[in-house]
């Protein structure tokens, strides 16, 4: 384990350790934005950890929606699941090639599910291989295992619940976009979406919480962090980015902290930028 806080993270020693434990299941949850040109799914099949089966985050997602990998049905989550031989008494360790980036959607996506035993390899494939770690590129041969979803509501807003909070400020908004998108000098990577941040959010850029290698910064450090970005941590918390992807990271971060009340938006900038009639902030 990485700092003794139980479903966060666990280090590249602890995996190699246990990847022959039966009730161990490893995910590669590798994905990638546009503009770093690599093929996730490409990469996998020619190098991944033993055992690791591949999860496509633009495949199990709502396919019926236009924004991107939006949480899929319990029903779809489940029979993935299966078929990945991802099941009920499994503990679920799920790691990237970009070190801690598209794992923790993952770990996210998998809570939202109402399975809580999973956890994140901290520092990812890349210091997995620069350790020399075994690898492979066999193709897993998973057993179906049963996978029971129960949605977990507690952890996923939507756009109507982000207008309430708005009225409200029940919560606090946390953007875990780079300060320039946020700031809405940088233009979005997205056609058609607006600049800017939803009113009164919090900006906490997702890599400052992450060292060089990939790992995330220790506890201490992550509380400085998060204390000094303005965020209390006495008060709930909603994480938002670009795609639902880095809102993650902070996500992550923020139960690290024994912060019990902290959500997602899933729609994210993606759609509250596309959204025309929704208030916006430079």
């Amino acid at each position: 384990m990485t700092n003794d806080i139980p479903n966060t993270l666990v280090t590249t020693e602890w995996l190699e350790q246990h990847l022959n434990s039966p009730d161990v299941r490893v995910v590669d949850a590798s994905w990638y934005l546009p503009d770093a040109r690599r093929d996730a799914r490409a990469e996998y099949k020619a190098a991944h950890i033993p055992g690791a089966v591949f999860f496509d985050i633009d495949e199990i997602c709502d396919t019926e929606s236009p924004l991107p990998h939006m949480l899929p049905s319990q029903e779809k989550f489940a029979s993935r699941m299966r078929k990945l031989g991802l099941g009920d008494g499994n503990r679920i360790v799920v790691y990237d090639g970009a070190g801690l980036f598209s794992a923790a959607r993952v770990w996210w996506m998998f809570r939202a599910m109402g399975h809580n035993d999973v956890t994140v390899l901290d520092g990812g494939f890349s210091k997995w291989k620069t350790e020399g770690r075994p690898i492979e590129d066999m193709p897993p041969m998973p057993r179906e295992r049963h996978f029971t979803a129960r949605l977990n509501r507690f952890i996923l807003r939507d756009v109507a619940q982000m207008l309430e909070n708005l009225r409200t400020g029940a919560e606090q908004v946390v953007d875990a976009r780079g300060p320039g998108r946020f700031k809405g000098a940088e233009p979005e990577p997205r056609p058609g979406v607006r600049p800017g941040h939803i009113p009164g959010a919090i900006n906490l850029h997702y890599a400052r919480l992450l060292s060089a290698d990939g790992t995330m910064l220790p506890v201490d450090e992550l509380r400085r962090i998060v204390e000094e970005a303005g965020i209390d941590l006495s008060k709930p918390v909603v994480n938002s980015c670009g795609s639902g992807v880095t809102a993650a990271i902070v996500f992550l971060a923020l139960h690290r902290l024994g912060h019990k009340a902290v959500a997602l938006y899933d729609g994210s900038w993606a759609e509250w930028g596309s959204g025309h009639e929704l208030p916006v902030e430079p």
